[in-house]
């Protein structure tokens, strides 16, 4: 217990003496040079992966002559950094982390595109920003589900902010959608089963700082990202079929390593019936410490 006790305390020292140093250097270079603010992220994550003990295992790559809506399963708070450290990216994040303190701080700082979920005009307003971030050649996060899950499983994907960047990305032949499957797959070089996986995952109501301190806690953590090929946005016909691919790609993607079987294509996972579909669109969206 104390060993775990002083190693997250060690790591939470490193992780502030790196970051805040940096902070008005990110700053800068968004007033100065926004080509260096795109990739500075990139390279400011990669190192804090290093500090957290984060260990990437990658198949394949982001694409990097192309604007990118990179469309991802959702996890844990740990998804930032190791998304970061994949490739210059921005995220699309909820209106409320805009209000956290000192998360808010970074968020802004890697040029996150904010979504107030509670006002279906600003969900239409997020993806026209979307869209014209992606015009400018910025490779786009969005975490579909609309929500973490345990880490066992990836829940149906919202159609909501597809809808306009679907429409939109047929008029630019440019823009290219890659998914990325993100599963984390050991603890300090141990496999995680089904029951310990969830220990990582920060979903339904966890408080942020006890999670993050228990992380941080358990030692050493092994990461697999499966990144997709690249597909045309216009190759989509509707923001439904966007939803229903992506998802299906990451779905089996994530099942196919939590199997030890990737590209396995005797694989056939279980989708969601569209009653349960129907159920998780018409669910409110509660408060909560979520990114999305």
């Amino acid at each position: 217990m104390a060993t775990g006790s002083l190693r997250a305390s060690a790591v939470l020292a490193a992780f502030l003496c790196f970051t805040l140093p940096l902070m008005p250097v990110q700053a800068l270079l968004l007033k100065m040079s926004p080509k260096a603010a795109r990739r500075f992220p990139n390279w400011y994550h990669r190192q804090v992966c290093r500090i957290l003990g984060i260990s990437l295992e990658i198949d394949g790559a982001v694409v990097a002559n192309a604007p990118v809506l990179l469309v991802c399963n959702h996890t844990s708070w740990l998804d930032i950094p190791v998304l970061s450290a994949l490739a210059p990216v921005s995220f699309v994040a909820k209106l409320e982390v805009g209000g956290w303190p000192f998360v808010s701080a970074l968020a802004k700082l890697q040029r996150s595109v904010f979504v107030d979920r509670t006002r279906r005009q600003a969900t239409g307003d997020a993806a026209a920003e979307i869209m014209t971030r992606l015009k400018q050649g910025d490779t786009i996060v969005l975490f579909a589900e609309g929500t973490s899950s345990d880490g066992n499983r990836v829940l149906p994907f919202k159609t909501s902010l597809f809808g306009a960047v679907s429409g939109e990305g047929a008029k630019e032949p440019q823009v290219v959608v890659q998914t990325a499957a993100v599963v984390y797959t050991h603890v300090r070089g141990i496999p995680l089963s089904r029951a310990d996986r969830p220990r990582i995952g920060w979903y339904g109501d966890m408080e942020m700082t006890s999670h993050a301190w228990g992380v941080l806690r358990s030692g050493p953590i092994t990461v697999t990202i499966k990144v997709g090929p690249p597909v045309p946005l216009r190759d989509f016909k509707d923001r439904k079929d966007l939803a229903l691919k992506t998802e299906r790609e990451i779905r089996s993607a994530v099942i196919g390593i939590l199997r030890g079987r990737p590209g396995d294509p005797g694989l056939v996972p279980v989708e969601p019936s569209e009653e349960s579909r129907r159920k998780k669109l018409a669910l409110p969206q509660a408060r909560s410490e979520k990114w999305t």
